[in-house]
């Protein structure tokens, strides 16, 4: 195996996986099962291209936190529907069992998955990368996660966003081609163009051709504020408003928009040499008719069932 960390954003991957397959393939007890078995295959295909020497699967623990909807209110409203004053993220009924299903099967391997309260999977794999440093590659398809990358430390984000038959690899070069910024400019490119998938509204006026001059100009989001400022560059009167008028909202949602990195991790991720529960997980084979699957995974990391 190659000395590389493999570090997934999981909810991603079973998203598309439930979005992917039809809902007439089930288990023994006739229950929706497609995601359940496409989220093990797509995660084996993955790991078979890109073999790891340690493994991550990021979790939701908190995926809409307080402290971000504080700062940015309509971050992720799209997505909850509020029930007795709390807002719970709408996940599709056949969907639910299945993504408890994935959390067990997970679980019952000894493979790492790791959640957090006040962190969304996005800041355990910000976490991860600041702190574990290495040729690390983290599968999404969350363009948001693009800010981790950095060809320097060797960062590289493998984008599911075109499907697992047409990965992506993005590097800074990739990033510099297709956005006009670096991995480590990301965050402010994505703070002014802003994204309607999160409910982060951007720059009125502002949108990706704009965002991406801006920042490659001037280099960061302090910079265009330091210009605006000091009145030092020649910008057209019309950005200088936008910019203005919207000071408030940009200082917030960058932070919204950037990863954290304090997320606490144990000390060991390694591969498990063998499953830690042998009886849970035979029963989750039986119970979701996955033993093709979990085969497969256990002979791609080479772990034991006993």
């Amino acid at each position: 195996m190659v000395n590389r960390h493999i570090y997934f954003d999981t909810a991603t991957l079973y998203y598309r996986a439930y979005y992917a397959v039809p809902e007439s393939i089930t288990a023994p007890d006739g229950t929706p099962s497609g995601a359940v078995r496409s989220f093990l295959d797509m995660v084996s295909t993955l790991l078979t291209q890109f073999p790891p020497d340690e493994v991550v699967f990021a979790w939701d623990d908190d995926w809409r936190p307080a402290w971000r909807v504080a700062l940015v209110p309509s971050y992720k409203t799209h997505r909850a529907e509020d029930e007795q004053g709390e807002a719970i993220e709408v996940v599709p009924d056949t969907l639910g069992p299945q993504i408890d299903a994935i959390r067990n099967i997970l679980d019952a391997i000894g493979l790492p998955r790791i959640g957090q309260d006040g962190h969304e999977a996005d800041d355990i794999l910000g976490s991860l990368v600041h702190q574990r440093p290495g040729a690390t590659a983290v599968v999404t398809g969350d363009r948001d996660l693009f800010q981790l990358v950095d060809d320097e430390s060797d960062v590289q984000v493998i984008s599911i966003i075109k499907g697992i038959k047409n990965l992506e690899v993005i590097t800074d070069d990739y990033l510099i081609n297709r956005f006009g910024v670096s991995g480590r400019q990301y965050v402010d490119y994505a703070t002014l163009r802003g994204d309607a998938s999160d409910g982060l509204p951007g720059v009125k006026g502002v949108g990706e051709k704009t965002a991406s001059s801006l920042v490659a100009t001037f280099g960061s989001i302090a910079g265009l504020i330091a210009a605006v400022d000091s009145q030092s560059a020649p910008i057209k009167q019309g950005v200088i408003d936008k910019i203005n008028s919207h000071r408030e909202y940009i200082e917030a949602a960058r932070k919204v928009v950037t990863t954290r990195t304090d997320a606490k991790l144990p000390k060991s991720l390694a591969i498990p040499k063998k499953v830690a529960d042998p009886a849970d997980l035979e029963f989750l084979i039986g119970d979701w008719g996955i033993e093709r699957q979990v085969t497969r995974l256990l002979k791609t990391l080479n772990i034991r069932l006993t």
